[in-house]
């Protein structure tokens, strides 16, 4: 009777199955984070042709440990793929939502986004090529990220067109052929680096600032790309992505 009572006791004092598996998948997933440290780590070092024997020796556990937490190469391409998208997040919304000057503001950004080139260059390469291991991926995570970061300066710049009442009906055109061109540069400078960080940026910056004056312009818009604008417009990212909270 005593055995009895005390399993019962044991089963009713909140240490419920749902409590024990929930412990387990948070142990789960803040593993999985370690081993995506580790492969950015092993990535660096190694560069983007790195095998899963390089991120498990860099985590320090045997390739079978990793295993239990990735169901294969792919699964932790994912992962490297989701943390760069937090990454590039993080640090380009806020810089975009800056209540700036223009010029400034469009600085910002784009040195944001060559600061993580500089800082993550083989995770970039790694994305670009969607192959990790010899293995091509059938995900494109670049791809994707671009479509939602053009979308969201779409609507920024449609917000400022009709605040000047002029018609938006380009502003996605604007917003996915910025983004483009940027990309293609970061990649054309990821590899040829034949001018700084800050002169790409700064060749960048003007480049779109003058399309954007002359387009305005041409609607007898003239804006003072050292002052702050009246009404600050923020992107906003609708599709809960890690960028979410930057922009709020």
């Amino acid at each position: 009777m005593n055995r009895m009572a005390d399993r019962v006791k044991r089963h009713s004092s909140g240490d419920s199955g749902d409590a024990r598996r929930d412990r387990w998948k948070s142990h789960r997933a803040a593993r999985r984070e370690e081993f995506v440290e580790a492969a950015l780590r092993a990535l660096a070092e190694h560069g983007p042709d790195l095998g899963m024997e390089h991120v498990a020796a860099e985590a320090g556990v045997t390739k079978p440990v990793l295993y239990r937490h990735f169901t294969d190469k792919a699964d932790l391409f994912l992962a490297l793929g989701h943390r760069g998208t937090e990454i590039l997040f993080e640090r380009l919304i806020p810089a975009m939502n800056r209540e700036e000057a223009p010029l400034p503001r469009i600085r910002k950004s784009l040195d944001a986004f060559f600061s993580i080139i500089e800082e993550y260059p083989n995770l970039y390469r790694l994305l670009v090529r969607s192959t990790f291991a010899d293995r091509k991926i059938d995900s494109d995570i670049v791809a994707e990220d671009k479509e939602v970061i053009a979308n969201a300066l779409s609507t920024l710049l449609g917000d400022y067109m009709r605040t000047y009442q002029i018609d938006s009906g380009g502003a996605e055109v604007w917003g996915h052929g910025i983004v483009g061109m940027v990309q293609n540069v970061g990649e054309w400078w990821l590899e040829r680096r034949t001018m700084s960080r800050d002169a790409v940026v700064e060749y960048l910056t003007m480049t779109i600032w003058a399309a954007i004056d002359g387009t305005m312009r041409g609607y007898g818009v003239t804006i003072d790309p050292h002052k702050p604008l009246e009404i600050n417009r923020l992107v906003q990212l609708s599709n809960g992505d890690p960028g979410d909270a930057a922009a709020g």
